[in-house]
């Protein structure tokens, strides 16, 4: 870890956002409202240059922060999506073999550089493809990009060891070039909907916090911010209805994501008031299992709709 890092990082945590308050408003100034714990965590991850964990159901928010934490430093946003099988070197860097191999035929039809020379020139960083945990690292920013990585709890055990080894170090060694270190520490976010448990030492690399379904009226809040246009009355009985979703035993409940979509469509719709016809016909909006789909179209969705329509009397 660098001093150009350490004070790059200080600077962007004393500078606009010296207060966890600050830190609070400028999310909301990009339309994501959080709630004092999750600021105060926010606030502790730059100011501590610690990874953040952030677990919760899918749909709540987890990936949204990162991209807000980018906007608002106006830094770059890289994210690596985990998913099962992915390796290391897959999320690291790999060798550009076609432009490798064109460049030994070119050389050997122009009877160019002597063969050591080549092989030195083959392993040279034009032919390297840099993934993304390689291009946190290797950022060539004026400030330290915002690394995502995404849904880690997919990703097999032997990405998540190397990962406790680069949240300790930051660096990465490429054998044909050598060790490259951080010249700015990445911000690092980590996101797990809890399919699996992420293991302990890598938590203990990071700060923790656990993002629940929200509230009636932080759910309020988040629809006023994100989808303004939707009337009062509406988004009121949009809330209600998705809360009371979530108290059905479905597969998957819907989490902010889905209550933001539905919303959409329902005034592109033309919407005006939640009714049963047009929730029955567009729950494959909020509900993305067809057996949830079932359960809830007809009686569940009725009752729904009735509790929707009290919420605003």
């Amino acid at each position: 870890m660098t001093t150009t890092a350490e004070s790059t990082i200080e600077a962007i945590a004393a500078g606009a956002y010296a207060t966890v308050d600050t830190l609070e408003r400028g999310l909301l100034s990009q339309n994501y409202v959080t709630d004092r714990g999750l600021a105060t965590t926010l606030f502790l991850t730059l100011k501590l240059q610690k990874p953040l964990l952030l677990e919760g159901e899918a749909g709540v928010g987890k990936t949204e922060i990162a991209k807000v934490l980018s906007t608002l430093l106006d830094t770059p946003l890289i994210r690596l999506q985990c998913y099962e099988g992915l390796d290391a070197a897959s999320a690291i860097y790999e060798w550009d073999y076609p432009r490798q191999m064109l460049y030994l035929r070119t050389i050997e039809a122009t009877g160019g550089l002597d063969r050591e020379a080549a092989r030195h020139d083959l392993f040279g960083e034009e032919f390297l493809l840099k993934r993304p945990l390689l291009q946190a690292i290797d950022a060539a920013h004026d400030r330290p990009p915002v690394l995502l990585i995404d849904e880690v709890d997919r990703a097999d055990q032997e990405l998540e060891a190397f990962l406790l080894e680069l949240l300790s170090d930051f660096q990465v060694t490429v054998p044909e070039l050598g060790t490259i270190r951080a010249r700015h520490v990445p911000i690092v976010i980590l996101t797990s909907n809890r399919t699996r448990e992420i293991h302990d030492a890598l938590k203990r690399r990071c700060l923790y916090h656990w993002i629940d379904f929200p509230s009636f009226e932080k759910e309020l809040r988040i629809l006023a911010a994100r989808v303004p246009e939707a009337p009062r009355t509406l988004a009121r009985q949009i809330v209600a209805f998705t809360q009371g979703l979530r108290e059905v035993d479905l597969f998957k409940p819907p989490g902010m994501a889905e209550t933001l979509d539905w919303t959409r469509a329902l005034l592109a719709l033309g919407t005006v008031a939640l009714h049963d016809e047009v929730v029955d016909d567009s729950l494959g909006v909020i509900l993305k299992y067809q057996e949830d789909v079932d359960q809830v179209r007809g009686a569940v969705a009725k009752s729904l709709v009735g509790r929707a329509q009290q919420s605003v009397s």
